[in-house]
């Protein structure tokens, strides 16, 4: 089929053709899913409600589009007010504050659409907002919403007090701006990766055993039930249980922005990923990890050792000749890939050298009724 390509001469629009393969517009013929694995094309699947058929045939509209805009965003200059797909229909959508480059945005195989404000427009209105100064805990953000022709500030429901006001105030003097009220607001993800820091009550310092159903857990001694946890300044949960003295373990729920991974964090390596919690040999080595000294190995001396702490003794756990100081309590303890244990306590420091004792993992999962995170 014959496509219009466009140049400019002294301000004109000037139409010329070009010869495109049919059904592909301004993008190559070949397969877009081609390369994709099959798990990729699964997701596309679940997540937009296509059958196979429907995905493959949307990426390569999706392909087509991208190609086009590009073109388009060119031949259109400051008339160009943004583009998105339309996935009903299949195109592109171009809005223009011109309605004499329609003709050029349909020449590109795009849907034109005018618009009272052009993307630099909008783009300048948001990156003005962006430099007002830090927005109340209500707004929970704001965004260039191309089909909206608008920047949208988002506020939480029924929360537009004084303080919440002047800042929209601001935000509207500074362009084109809608206000949408909503009842979600944004939070942090993370990862809950093993031998990382936690804080209990903002005052003491532990670490991370293993991610596990729900949470993570640690040692007993590090936190009561119900002590809030935080990292990073971030909330993470709270102390579900806690067992010291007489066992040394413990487990924190955590929020839903706080991901279980089977990570432990190897403290410039690469994290080991946890297989299963199979337990080593007295006389196998065995490697730790803790927020205060990173990443030590040693071999497991004995099991089932009795431990008596000033705070009380105890029981069940695993001496070894790796070193630890304050601050590693709770973290990871690993053989090859099984999890072990979390850090109890010991002698001596990374330094001098010593002995720490860890509490075996599998008792944690049992006492809970937990599963540790696999990969």
């Amino acid at each position: 089929m014959k496509c219009t390509s466009v140049a400019r001469a002294a301000g004109a629009v000037v139409l010329a053709t070009l010869t495109v393969v049919p059904g592909t517009a301004l993008a190559s013929a070949s397969d877009p899913t081609a390369a994709l694995p099959a798990e990729v094309l699964a997701a596309y699947q679940r997540d937009l409600g296509l059958d196979s058929g429907e995905a493959k045939a949307r990426l390569e509209l999706e392909r087509t589009a991208a190609a086009t805009q590009k073109s388009v965003q060119e031949f259109t200059g400051a008339a160009y007010g943004g583009a998105w797909f339309d996935a009903d229909s299949g195109k592109l959508v171009v809005g223009v504050t011109d309605e004499a480059r329609s003709r050029v945005v349909r020449a590109l195989g795009a849907e034109p659409k005018l618009v009272a404000h052009s993307a630099t427009t909008l783009t300048d209105t948001k990156n003005e907002i962006d430099r007002a100064g830090r927005a109340p805990g209500a707004v929970t953000g704001w965004y260039v919403d191309t089909e909206a022709n608008s920047v949208v500030v988002t506020v939480k429901r029924g929360a537009v007090d004084g303080e919440v006001s002047r800042f929209l105030d601001t935000a509207k003097a500074a362009g084109p701006v809608s206000v949408v009220e909503t009842d979600r607001a944004p939070r942090l993800y993370a990862d809950i990766r093993g031998g990382d820091a936690y804080n209990i009550n903002n005052q003491s310092r532990c670490s991370i055993g293993f991610a596990v159903s729900g949470g993570f857990v640690s040692a007993g001694h590090c936190g009561s039930p119900g002590d809030p946890v935080t990292s990073g300044g971030q909330s993470m949960g709270s102390f579900e249980g806690s067992s010291f003295p007489g066992d040394d373990y413990s487990y924190v729920t955590t929020g839903s922005g706080w991901t279980p991974t089977a990570k432990v964090n190897h403290y410039g390596g690469a994290d080991v990923i946890v297989s299963g919690s199979t337990e080593a040999a007295v006389g196998a080595s065995v490697c730790r990890s803790g927020s205060t000294t990173g990443w030590h190995c040693g071999t497991v001396q004995a099991k089932d050792q009795t431990v008596n702490y000033q705070e009380g003794s105890v029981s069940g756990l695993t001496r070894t000749n790796a070193c630890a100081e304050p601050g590693d309590s709770g973290g990871s303890w690993v053989s090859g890939t099984q999890a072990q244990g979390v850090t109890s306590g010991g002698s001596g420091d990374c330094t001098s050298g010593g002995e720490t004792y860890f509490q075996p993992v599998n008792e944690i999962l049992s006492v809970y009724g937990v599963s540790l995170i696999t990969g």
